[in-house]
């Protein structure tokens, strides 16, 4: 199976990304970073670090961002809040609109369990933005974003608390990984169809105190989409039948946000010992093609990752974000030097949780 991130550009700047394990280039080192903490979104330079300051601007967009996805063409991100949709103009550094959700939440908070959007794409025409929208007490919805209008046209209903919404590799569908209800739900990006998948390699025992469950996912060039469980397996999941394969992991520590090398590594963060995982912190980097599997250990917890060639070397980096759901979130990026397993922490405020690159 291919291990190549899907290229979904639509012509886009091959400096600008949707989201994590989606497309990839050595050109740029700005990026966008949500503040989980806060009410903002960060643009972060990488090309600064040396000088201890990276946060480029600061931009207000709505109370508990979670998720964030860019639109090279348009010059814009969008960013998964409680409140709604934040959408922001990357030329001026301003938000210009926030969407409400049709299912908007009566009070805003912060954290995993906040209710309001998580997970967001943007289709590749960028025509539309599917964003996952967590409900207190039920299932959740995707609710979907006509850029044109700037309105929500529609809400498909799919499983509990989706971490993660993908595109797929030929963007005809996205995907959402519901995390407490250990399934997949397939969203049409024209109709809004749904199909829907269990995804439980280890069962179901426990419910909504399980850690055996989806969290985020990488999709590959060739469809294939990747769920770690847990440091103990990898779900290779044909998104087109539901159908399986559960590869073994030995990080044995509670697993989260998940990326794709251009060289076709697989990286996964490691949050520690959470729900019966035994090893701490780290960062597992996984040959999808050979099984090989290296695990780097960290000191503090994270949960996203992106992979990253700086401009100029072409070394292979991970950034990590330290705004964690789940073990003592704090304000900064870790970046994981993937040859010489070097690790550097840079300083961001308001435990950043999610990271886009962007244009420069």
């Amino acid at each position: 199976m291919s291990a190549v991130p899907a290229d979904t550009s639509r012509g886009k700047e091959p400096f600008m990304t949707q989201a994590a394990g989606v497309q990839h280039s050595s050109a740029g080192s700005l990026f966008a970073v949500t503040q989980s903490a806060a009410d903002s979104i960060a643009i972060v330079d990488l090309s600064t670090r040396s000088t201890g300051s990276i946060v480029r601007a600061t931009i207000p967009v709505g109370t508990a961002p979670w998720g964030i996805a860019v639109d090279g063409p348009a010059r814009r991100a969008y960013v998964a809040t409680a409140p709604g949709v934040a959408i922001v103009d990357l030329l001026e550094r301003r938000t210009v609109a926030l969407v409400p959700y049709r299912d908007a939440p009566a009070s805003h908070g912060f954290g995993e369990y906040r209710p309001g959007g998580t997970g967001i794409v943007v289709s590749d025409d960028g025509e539309r933005v599917f964003v996952a929208v967590h409900r207190d007490g039920r299932f959740s919805t995707v609710e979907v974003l006509d850029t044109s209008t700037q309105s929500m046209i529609a809400s498909v209903d799919v499983g509990e608390r989706p971490f993660d919404v993908k595109l797929s590799a030929d963007g005809s569908e996205v995907y959402t990984i519901d995390h407490d209800s250990f399934t997949m739900h397939a969203v049409s990006v024209d109709g809004f169809a749904v199909r829907s998948y269990e995804i439980a390699p280890f069962g179901t025992a426990g419910g909504h105190m399980s850690h055996f469950k989806p969290h985020y996912a990488a999709v590959a060039a060739d469809g294939v989409v990747y769920l770690p469980y847990q440091g103990r397996a990898v779900v290779v999941l044909d998104p087109a039948t539901g159908a399986y394969e559960t590869r073994p992991l030995t990080g044995d520590t509670h697993q989260h946000g998940t990326d794709l090398s251009d060289d076709g590594r697989l990286l996964v963060v490691g949050v520690g010992e959470v729900g019966g995982a035994t090893r701490g912190p780290s960062l597992t980097v996984y040959d999808v093609e050979t099984g090989g599997e290296q695990l780097i250990e960290l000191d503090r917890g994270h949960e996203n990752v992106l992979f990253w060639r700086e401009p100029g070397s072409s070394r292979p980096l991970a950034i990590l974000t330290g705004g964690s759901t789940s073990r003592g979130p704090w304000d900064g990026l870790t970046l994981v030097d993937l040859d010489t397993h070097e690790i550097t922490h840079l300083p961001v405020p308001e435990k950043p949780q999610a990271i886009v690159r962007i244009a420069d």
